[in-house]
């Protein structure tokens, strides 16, 4: 996920709150209430009275995976020029009213969706809502903030991914993965050459087209009464015509790999290498009852430091890492992702470290896990998700990056239930195949050495 303001220098950040295991988790203070605008938009309200402040965020269901094919960028690119201003509030009058508040505001783009949030004093929300809700259809774009905007996001690119070696290799892992037809394997921020080529016209195009209240989740988390909320979003948002243009929208599959492939990237300036073994498996989205949260599970098994499987045999009782790991990314529209990683101690060859990342892959594939690690799996999943929750900002991200992904918040809301009612036989299932790396991509970085 990309997460920028209007200029390079705030770069980009992941988001943690995002890790579906952590993201999903039963809300400690109130619940949560929903309510509909005749004009599609669906609006969140999640109180948390211990401080006066609120977090205001709107999403919408369009991200990088939703472009047009050879304009990619162009959903990271128009984030930036949201920022621009509209006829009402030009330039930066709606930043400097966060700022005299004194909030702080930014935004997101992934490859499902975009998000623009601020966080400020709770009797703040009605400007922040009159001011977000004005941009959502009129926003004043000319060549003359287009085009040096469109210079920022080139310099972001080279800053973070073209001079980044492992940033390089996991775009190539990606695409390679996903294949060049699907798009989670075009990068969010795009390709350099056809960010250079974007104009003003392709982003107001995909304004039109997907920019709209029917197209919008509003989640609002803090020192708030529910009924305030739904208030000032009919005064604000309310007036907010909805958009014909706004599709239903849908991912393909991912591809059906009969064989494993390898990417491999070598460069001066790696300090650390590393590998991975990726594979594409079944997202919360698109999996079968049970199936996401027993991934889930497993990746905590395998996972989790110091006591997780490839860490306990690769760094602790073999010495052949410094670090190792195992993830699921099943927060998407689409499919999602299951892999492994470690970086080997100095002088350990890589092939030495893959041998040994295959011997705890099989073991765990032929074997399954334990009754002692599923329960101390659940018991630490559900925790970190009630912990997670101590953000206002977290439990915003936890609802606005599900609904945004198809989830309703009765999922959401019934996640921990359900990973406490995960089986050690479908764990065991899933590991089979999540295991099996035949299909997988594998990648290695690695110091290119200068002669």
């Amino acid at each position: 996920m990309l997460m920028t303001r209007r200029s390079f220098t705030t770069g980009l950040a992941a988001a943690p709150a995002l890790v579906p295991g952590l993201a999903l988790g039963q809300v400690p203070v109130e619940r949560v209430f929903r309510h509909g605008l005749a004009n599609g938009l669906e609006v969140v309200a999640i109180p948390d009275h211990r401080v006066p402040v609120a977090t205001h965020m709107l999403w919408y269901r369009v991200g990088s995976a939703d472009e047009v094919h050879g304009k990619s960028g162009l959903a990271h690119f128009l984030e930036h020029l949201m920022f621009k201003g509209t006829k009402r509030n030009p330039k930066d009058v709606f930043s400097r009213a966060v700022t005299s508040a004194g909030g702080n505001e930014n935004a997101f783009t992934s490859y499902d969706y975009t998000g623009y949030f601020q966080r400020v004093v709770a009797d703040q929300l009605p400007v922040m809502m009159d001011f977000e809700a004005d941009r959502i259809a009129n926003i004043v774009l000319t060549d003359e903030v287009v085009l040096p905007e469109r210079d920022v996001v080139q310099e972001e690119r080279r800053q973070r991914t073209d001079n980044d070696p492992g940033a390089r290799l996991s775009e190539r892992l990606l695409n390679r993965l996903w294949g060049d037809g699907h798009p989670y394997g075009i990068p969010i921020i795009g390709w350099a050459n056809e960010i250079a080529a974007l104009s003003r016209e392709d982003a107001l195009a995909f304004y039109r087209r997907h920019y709209g209240p029917n197209n919008a989740i509003l989640v609002v988390a803090g020192d708030v009464t529910p009924d305030e909320v739904f208030r000032m979003a009919e005064e604000t948002y309310g007036r907010v015509d909805a958009n014909p243009a706004i599709q239903p929208r849908s991912r393909p599959p991912g591809p059906a790999r009969e064989v494993g492939d390898r990417v491999r990237l070598a460069d001066a300036r790696v300090r650390q290498p590393s590998l991975s073994k990726t594979s594409v498996v079944r997202s919360y989205r698109t999996a079968r009852p049970g199936e996401a949260e027993a991934l889930e599970i497993l990746a905590q098994i395998a996972g989790s430091s110091p006591n997780g499987r490839f860490y306990k045999a690769l760094v602790t009782d073999q010495g052949l890492a410094v670090g190792a790991g195992c993830f699921y990314s099943g927060s998407a529209l689409g499919d999602g992702r299951f892999g492994v990683y470690a970086s080997p101690r100095p002088g350990v060859p890589l092939e030495r470290l893959e041998a040994a990342m295959a011997e705890v892959a099989a073991r765990l594939a032929e074997h399954g896990v334990t009754d002692d690690e599923l329960a101390r799996a659940r018991t630490r999943l559900i925790a970190e998700s009630v912990y997670s929750q101590d953000s206002q900002a977290s439990m915003a991200r936890m609802y606005g990056a599900s609904l945004t992904c198809g989830a309703s918040i009765a999922d959401i809301q019934q996640w921990p239930q359900r990973i406490a009612a995960v089986t050690r036989a479908e764990v065991d299932a899933v590991a089979r195949h999540a295991f099996d790396f035949s299909r997988a991509v594998t990648g290695e970085l690695v110091r290119e050495e200068r002669s």
